[in-house]
């Protein structure tokens, strides 16, 4: 069996190896003919995988996405020729919850206003939105939420409208898929009037698709509103951002929201059991085993004196701050983006680092947050 993957996407190796002849490539350039002969085919969101990309292909028995999204995938074209798809739902929301929590931490410490006491809008309330939710609610942070497709699903969960998340809230995290039609569709949903709704000093974070946000409408008000401060994760237009953009964004990342170790390791990993179901065989194999240690493995703490103490911790796992630099120094390269992506291979999750408690104060809700070993 010839597996064909993508040269991005980790431990293919260990969890594919033993079934089948495994080729990586790279997924943003992958054409027809590249495709035509294998059996298995292993994507990320970079990937278009449509009738264009298959065409020449009849022996295809699995694609496999290692993304929470599927707009980058033609279900239906699948499904009309009986290819069984999976992707990875969740794989990676803790990764993007905690980076975004971290963004916030830093925005709060580079302009010295704290987070807590802050209300936080979570614009998409699936699996991501729900992971930034849960750190800040362990933090004791006040969140409304906004997703009308799961409102009107019966999510129980409370919802506000936009309209009022954004009267209501310092901070907005956004993280819908891209949907271009419909009554409520993403694409430019933060357009130019919706920009020049937010209030003064909110911060705007986005870690979902960059045509969530009119690119061109946010240099243009970026240019007018120095009082809000912006996270960008993801661009429109990638792999090639608007230069004239970079310069007024807080923080710029190359798409890796969701990069942890972790989190890839997780969506390779959902893949290994989806196709071990498909060959009707065992997934015999631990994502467990697959992932190294931290460098420091325990902090032992008194206490969490303050809200930089608290960064200061999360530094320990993952430092925004060191992506934001080298994206600033690479992203104009020639495919600096994509290299920054491949590279990026540092980055881990909280529960990568058990924290100790050696003085009175109680710290459980670290483990809330998602650090492991915490003891009272």
């Amino acid at each position: 069996m010839k597996i064909l993957a993508d040269e991005n996407m980790p431990y293919v190796q260990q969890l594919f190896g033993d079934l089948g002849t495994i080729e990586t490539v790279n997924g943003r350039e992958l054409t027809a003919e590249q495709v035509s002969d294998v059996d298995v085919l292993l994507v990320r969101s970079v990937t278009k995988v449509n009738q264009a990309l298959l065409a020449n292909n009849n022996q295809l028995k699995f694609v496999g996405s290692a993304t929470i999204g599927t707009d980058h995938v033609d279900l239906d074209y699948l499904a009309s020729r009986g290819i069984p798809f999976s992707n990875a739902p969740g794989c990676n929301a803790t990764a993007v919850g905690e980076f975004a929590f971290i963004a916030m931490l830093e925005l709060a410490q580079r302009f010295n206003s704290p987070l807590k006491g802050k209300v936080v809008g979570i614009v998409g309330a699936g699996n991501t939105g729900t992971a930034v939710a849960r750190c800040l609610e362990a933090y004791g942070i006040e969140v409304l939420l906004n997703d009308p497709l799961l409102e009107q699903s019966g999510d129980p969960r409370s919802f506000v409208d936009l309209d009022t998340l954004i009267e209501k809230c310092d901070v907005i995290s956004l993280h819908v898929p891209i949907t271009k039609h419909g009554e409520h569709r993403t694409w430019y949903l933060f357009d130019e009037a919706r920009l020049n709704s937010l209030g003064e000093n909110t911060w705007l974070v986005n870690c979902c698709r960059g045509e969530v946000i009119d690119n061109r409408a946010l240099i243009k008000f970026k240019q007018q509103r120095d009082d809000v401060k912006v996270v960008l994760d993801v661009w429109e237009g990638e792999p090639h951002p608007m230069p004239e953009l970079v310069p007024y964004i807080e923080f710029c990342t190359p798409h890796i929201a969701g990069y942890s170790l972790e989190g890839k390791a997780r969506g390779t990993y959902m893949l290994y059991q989806k196709l071990a179901e498909v060959l009707n065989i065992e997934a015999d194999k631990q994502m467990g085993s697959l992932l190294p240690f931290l460098w420091s493995e325990q902090v032992n703490l008194t206490e969490i004196s303050d809200e930089r103490a608290l960064l200061q911790l999360a530094r320990f796992v993952y430092d925004l701050r060191d992506d934001d630099e080298l994206f600033r120094k690479q992203f104009l390269n020639k495919q600096g983006f994509d290299h920054m992506r491949k590279n990026h291979t540092h980055r881990r999750e909280f529960s990568a680092l058990k924290v100790g408690n050696t003085g009175q104060t109680d710290v459980n809700w670290l483990s809330n947050l998602g650090f492991s070993g915490v003891e009272l």
